[in-house]
């Protein structure tokens, strides 16, 4: 039983972890990019073009001949490979971690319903792969909207602790939503579903950062379409895993 769900969470997770690679590749390492060059100040939000222009003929202007020499320039490449390179494998890493956890905890879920009498056919996979990322990413999102590099933040604990009841306090309700009977237990779904936005996330008490907020708009969307991508395929998986006969 422990061999099969470890074995059915960790492959799921694998498999979908290679995928946000990809997909995190594709949609959201530009944005990612374009706000760390905001947060080091190499671009101004509001800042003129023409200013952007002369400040680059400046540069070219006074610059010595040395700094141009092959040399340099090979050796700035370099780095920039080995820079990129440590960066991929990081985001690779990190979303194995991620995405095998994340597979453990659904399959854990599957294997909880079995203890109840609850059977889990192939086809609530998809089911159950949504109501993960309503739990741990759009119900979460909702007042902690994924952040880039330059933007300004509540304290880190604060923002933790509210994240994480918020994604119990949603898995809860969904469960009593899916598989309650009675009044009383939709009455308590929807209540642990409200409370954490009733509560309110931490916030500071003023906008601040660098990033330009279509910027930032446009990654939290990208992040939120990615995140279900990867949860209906882990749902589907783990499930399909799950349900193979041993």
């Amino acid at each position: 039983m422990i061999k099969h769900m470890l074995a059915s969470g960790l492959i799921a997770g694998c498999l979908v972890a290679c995928l946000v690679t990809v997909l995190q590749f594709a949609f959201q390492e530009d944005h990612v990019l374009l706000a760390e060059r905001y947060e080091s100040g190499e671009l101004v939000h509001f800042q003129p073009p023409a200013a952007d222009h002369d400040h680059a003929s400046t540069e070219t202007a006074t610059q010595s001949p040395d700094a141009a020499a092959p040399d340099d320039h090979d050796h700035m490449h370099g780095d920039a490979e080995e820079s990129f390179a440590l960066r991929q494998s990081k985001s690779v890493l990190a979303a194995l971690v991620t995405y095998c956890g994340y597979g453990l905890v659904i399959v854990s879920g599957f294997a909880m319903a079995n203890q109840f009498g609850i059977a889990i056919p192939p086809s609530h996979g998809l089911l159950w792969g949504l109501a993960g990322f309503a739990c741990f990413q759009l119900a979460p999102a909702m007042g902690l909207e994924p952040e880039l590099p330059g933007g300004h933040a509540a304290p880190l604990q604060a923002r933790q602790i509210w994240w994480i009841g918020t994604a119990l306090a949603t898995a809860a309700g969904l469960a009593l939503l899916a598989y309650g009977n009675g009044v009383l237990p939709r009455l308590a779904a929807i209540v642990l579903l409200a409370i954490p936005h009733v509560i309110g996330a931490p916030h500071l008490d003023q906008f601040t950062g660098v990033v330009p907020p279509e910027l930032a708009a446009s990654f939290a969307a990208r992040s939120l379409g990615v995140g279900l991508v990867a949860w209906l395929t882990l749902g589907g998986l783990a499930c399909w895993l799950w349900t193979r006969p041993t």
